[in-house]
C-alpha cells in the first residue's frame, strides 16, 4: 500500500487503486472500505418499523434533552441576563466545533498529557482537574472522530443514502456547516448540483473552506459502473449564506438534506423544520434527515464535550422518535436506520 501512496497525486493522494484502504491522518481517518454483506449487517440497522401509521408516542417515548450547557453559553446568559439566541448559539458552536476538526490530534494528545504531568507538581486541585479534563476531551475526540470515525462515518452514511432513484440530482443542504454529507451524496450520485445553505458566514468561509482538499469520498462512476474516488473540488457546489426562511427557491430539488437540525428545536417548532424540507422538494423528491442517536455513549460524549458541543438546545433521539416526527408532519418514510452515532431517515412528501 505504501508504494501506491507514493505514486498518487499529492493533492489527490487516493484513487481507485486504494479501495478498501483505511488509515489515520493527524486530524481525521481516511476510509475507502466497502461493505461486505456481513459487515453491512454489523454496522447498519435498517427499517426497524414496518408500519409508521401504527406507531405512537406512547410506544416510542420522548427524546432525551441534553441539559449540560457549555461554559460559554452560561457565561453569556449571566452577562446579558437573557437566553442566548438560536443564531448566536449556532455561531458559538461552529467556532468551538471547528477548532477540533483542524487539530493535529496525536501532537495535541502528547501536549495535554505533558501539561497534566506538570499540573501534578503544582498540587493545585483546580489546575489538576482542568488538565485532566483536557486529556479526557482530546482522548475522547480521538476515539470518536479518528478511531471510530463516528462524526463523518462514511460507510454508515453511504448505507443510509444508497438506493435513491435520481440521476444528476439537485441537492439542497439546509444548515450545511462544512457540507460533508452533501459531498458524500454528490460522490454517490455523480453530476449532482449542490446548494449548501447556512446562516453563519463562518460555515462558508471557514468550516467549508477549510474542509481538507485531500479527503477522499467513495462514490460511483457512471461511465464504468464501478466504484470511484472523488474530492471536494470534483463537485459542483454553491454556498449560500442566508436564513432558511428567506430562501426563494421553488420546488426544484431532487434531494433536500439536513444533518443534525431537527434535534435543535423544541416540539412546537419541529413541524416548521420538517416543512422546510417539503417547501423546496420536487414532487417525487427525497427528504433526508439525520440526528444524533440516543444511546449511553452519546449521552456521555455530550456531557464530557459540553463546552464544545452544547451551545444550543439539543435532543438525542431514537430512529423511531425521529421518524415519527417526520411521518406525523406529512412525509412517508422510504427507508430509515441507525449507524454508529446517528439516525437517518429518507422520506417522500405525501
Amino acid at each position: 500500500m505504501s508504494s501506491l501512496l507514493k505514486v498518487a497525486h499529492e493533492d489527490k493522494p487516493y484513487s481507485e487503486e486504494h479501495l478498501d484502504f483505511t488509515g489515520l491522518q493527524p486530524s481525521f481517518r481516511v476510509d475507502l472500505r466497502r461493505f461486505s454483506e456481513q459487515e453491512y449487517n454489523k454496522f447498519v440497522t435498517m427499517n426497524t418499523v414496518s408500519d409508521w401509521s401504527s406507531l405512537s408516542w406512547k410506544d416510542v417515548g420522548r427524546p432525551y434533552e441534553v441539559k449540560a450547557n457549555s461554559k460559554d453559553r452560561d457565561q453569556y446568559e449571566q452577562e446579558f441576563g437573557k437566553s442566548m439566541s438560536v443564531h448566536t448559539s449556532w455561531q458559538y458552536f461552529n467556532r468551538a466545533f471547528h477548532e477540533w476538526f483542524v487539530k493535529d490530534v496525536p501532537t495535541e494528545q502528547q501536549e495535554k498529557k505533558d501539561a497534566f504531568k506538570k499540573s501534578l507538581v503544582s498540587f493545585n486541585p483546580k489546575a489538576i482537574k482542568a488538565a485532566l479534563g483536557d486529556v479526557a476531551r482530546i482522548q475522547l475526540w480521538n476515539y470518536a472522530h479518528r478511531i471510530e470515525d463516528g462524526v463523518w462515518d462514511p460507510r454508515g452514511k453511504r448505507a443510509l443514502f444508497e438506493g435513491l432513484d435520481v440521476k444528476k440530482p439537485r441537492i439542497l443542504f439546509l444548515g450545511a456547516a462544512e457540507g460533508y454529507e452533501a459531498m458524500q451524496l454528490a460522490a454517490m450520485y455523480p453530476g449532482a448540483e449542490v446548494v449548501m445553505v447556512d446562516y453563519d458566514e463562518y460555515c462558508k468561509t471557514t468550516r467549508f473552506q477549510e474542509f481538507p482538499e485531500t479527503y477522499p469520498f467513495l462514490g460511483h462512476n457512471p461511465n464504468t459502473g464501478q466504484t470511484s474516488v472523488y474530492y471536494k473540488d470534483d463537485f459542483n457546489i454553491e454556498y449560500v449564506v442566508d436564513d432558511i426562511r428567506n430562501l426563494d427557491y421553488g420546488k426544484e430539488f431532487d434531494i433536500v438534506l439536513s444533518v443534525g437540525l431537527l434535534e435543535h428545536f423544541p416540539d412546537e417548532y419541529k413541524p416548521e423544520v420538517v416543512d422546510w424540507h417539503r417547501k423546496f422538494l420536487k414532487t417525487d423528491g427525497y427528504a433526508i434527515f439525520t440526528t444524533p442517536r440516543n444511546q449511553f455513549k452519546s449521552r456521555m460524549y455530550y456531557r464530557i464535550m459540553a463546552d464544545v458541543m452544547n451551545h444550543t438546545y439539543r435532543e438525542l433521539m431514537t430512529v423511531e422518535q425521529m421518524g415519527l416526527y417526520i411521518y406525523e408532519n406529512g412525509f412517508d418514510i422510504v427507508q430509515s436506520g441507525f449507524i454508529k452515532v446517528h439516525n437517518g431517515v429518507v422520506a417522500k412528501a405525501r
